[in-house]
């Protein structure tokens, strides 16, 4: 088998796939599992602050009451795990706590941190709605590297935007604080991903300006 340090980030890349259909039944180990997990944790975040929790599900049962709020979706159930991915919309209360410990290890000093926790605390509260913003966008990179990170681990995975955010808010009592952005469920792939196309470069890429 291909460790983990043998694999190439672009073949993890290319390999990458949604999987909707799981080998049921299989426990993902759980050093393997947390590996990924903290390999997430590596994503950038505006001004470090970190804007994500990981809600992991594994148990049969919690698992099941998380089949009606997805829509029925059947991966939620053969999946070996799901994680639920948040987005912290007060992320700007990390700052402090964050920038402490930049500073005990000497990477800043301890006026270039009061700099960058005032500017910090001067956006949140005076831009509109930027704490959701932040949420959802920082989130999304840690979402992000957790898949790449599940593959380069030989877990399959596939992010589901299709679940009712009220219900699992209710369900898993998500403090208002945070913003359920994705289910991802993790697994391994009882069949191949069906096949698809991608737009040519020169369909997406505009250089300089439109």
């Amino acid at each position: 088998m291909t460790t983990l340090k043998e694999k190439n980030i672009a073949d993890v890349m290319k390999e990458r796939s949604s999987i909707r259909n799981y080998k049921k039944g299989i426990k993902i180990p759980s050093e393997k599992l947390e590996q990924i997990l903290q390999l997430a944790t590596t994503a950038p975040s505006s001004w470090n602050l970190q804007h994500w929790k990981f809600i992991v599900v594994q148990e049969e049962e919690n698992k099941k009451r998380l089949f009606p709020i997805a829509y029925r979706q059947q991966q939620v159930l053969d999946a070996s795990a799901v994680v639920i991915v948040l987005g912290d919309t007060e992320a700007n209360k990390n700052a402090e706590t964050i920038y402490n410990e930049a500073v005990k290890a000497g990477y800043m000093t301890e006026e270039a941190k009061n700099d960058i926790v005032n500017n910090i605390q001067q956006v949140y509260q005076n831009v509109e709605n930027v704490g959701v913003h932040e949420a959802i966008r920082n989130a999304s990179f840690a979402a992000m590297q957790l898949m790449l990170a599940a593959k380069a681990n030989d877990i399959d995975t596939c992010p589901m935007g299709g679940f009712d955010p009220v219900a699992l808010r209710e369900e898993l009592n998500i403090p208002d604080r945070y913003i359920p952005v994705l289910m991802i469920t993790l697994g391994y792939a009882e069949k191949p991903a069906h096949q698809t196309s991608r737009f040519p470069l020169e369909e997406v890429v505009i250089h300089e300006s439109f």
